[in-house]
């Protein structure tokens, strides 16, 4: 199987583009939170830091307009990105086959043995592949190809991620441009209002394959201005480095030019990390701008023009 896979290859063909964007207007918004975790949560849940102390103080802050993309970045798009700039595809597209998939006149030139096994070892499909002749078997990895097609891209560094939407015209969004995409104007707690409602969004608790859904699959984790997947499904990196706040009384041995600000909630977790208190719009996490995880993902940015 390793010598089909190397005969196959790693890097994809495809056309450049960019994602679906929506325009987030000019005008204030409500950032960070003044609220104090008064019953010690994060120690019961062994969280590296205290509940909301990095999102203080809560202020206003004016932004001018922007254009964010509508869903996370895709593995459709990003393989463009792989083959345009001779990037090394994420590790996952090895183990799922997705690499192969724009490579189809070199899998349709396959013996039907070879695409069995394919089915059978990398797809992993959950059928008879013995009982499929070869037309049958290629029409099977065009739907799993299809299905990956739409699920965020993970695996990605923020250095990475920094310079596909670079390529792509834009830049990783701010913690700023984030929160307003996700908060809205009022200064919602998750993109759709105030009160924790479960099942709105993927948390990693649902039964999704990937663990990551395709984008968009839940039209309830949507922020006022049509955002998508801000609260659940991929974690997304953003451009800051992770720092207190103006006017911050919280102190931090992380804080420094040493880790990335990630937003949102990635799937993947489960029990009781998938606590609302991770989906909310202020909420910060970091990371070492190096890391690759299953759940983690990204979306640009572009200045409205």
């Amino acid at each position: 199987m390793f010598r089909l896979l190397t005969v196959l290859g790693v890097f994809l063909v495809g056309a450049a583009g960019a994602g679906e964007t929506v325009l987030i207007p000019a005008g204030p918004f409500i950032m960070g939170s003044d609220e104090v975790d008064t019953s010690f949560k994060s120690k019961e849940f062994g969280s590296r830091k205290p509940f909301f102390a990095d999102e203080h103080p809560q202020r206003n802050i004016d932004l001018p307009a922007f254009k964010i993309d509508k869903y996370e970045v895709t593995q459709a798009e990003y393989a463009k990105f792989v083959v345009s700039k001779g990037r090394v595809a994420p590790a996952s597209w090895i183990k799922n086959g997705y690499a192969m998939s724009l490579r189809r006149n070199r899998v349709a030139g396959l013996s039907e043995a070879e695409l069995r096994s394919l089915v059978s070892e990398v797809f992993r499909l959950d059928l008879d592949a013995n009982a499929l002749d070869k037309t049958q078997l290629l029409a099977e990895i065009e739907k799993r190809w299809a299905s990956l097609d739409t699920l965020p891209v993970t695996y990605v560094s923020w250095h990475d991620a920094d310079e596909y939407c670079r390529w792509a015209g834009g830049a990783l969004p701010s913690e700023a441009q984030w929160e307003k995409a996700a908060r809205g104007p009022e200064g919602y707690v998750y993109p759709w209002g105030n009160e924790w409602q479960p099942g709105l969004n993927n948390t990693g608790e649902q039964a999704w394959p990937e663990g990551v859904a395709p984008v968009g699959s839940y039209p309830t984790d949507r922020s006022v201005y049509g955002v998508y997947d801000l609260s659940g499904n991929a974690y997304e990196w953003v451009d800051d480095w992770y720092q207190a706040y103006p006017g911050s009384d919280y102190r931090s041995d992380d804080f420094g030019r040493k880790f990335k600000v990630v937003r949102g909630y990635g799937a993947g977790a489960e029990g009781h990390y998938a606590l609302s208190h991770f989906q909310r719009g202020a909420h910060r996490l970091f990371l070492n701008p190096d890391t690759t995880n299953a759940a983690q993902g990204f979306r640009c940015v572009k200045r409205d023009r």
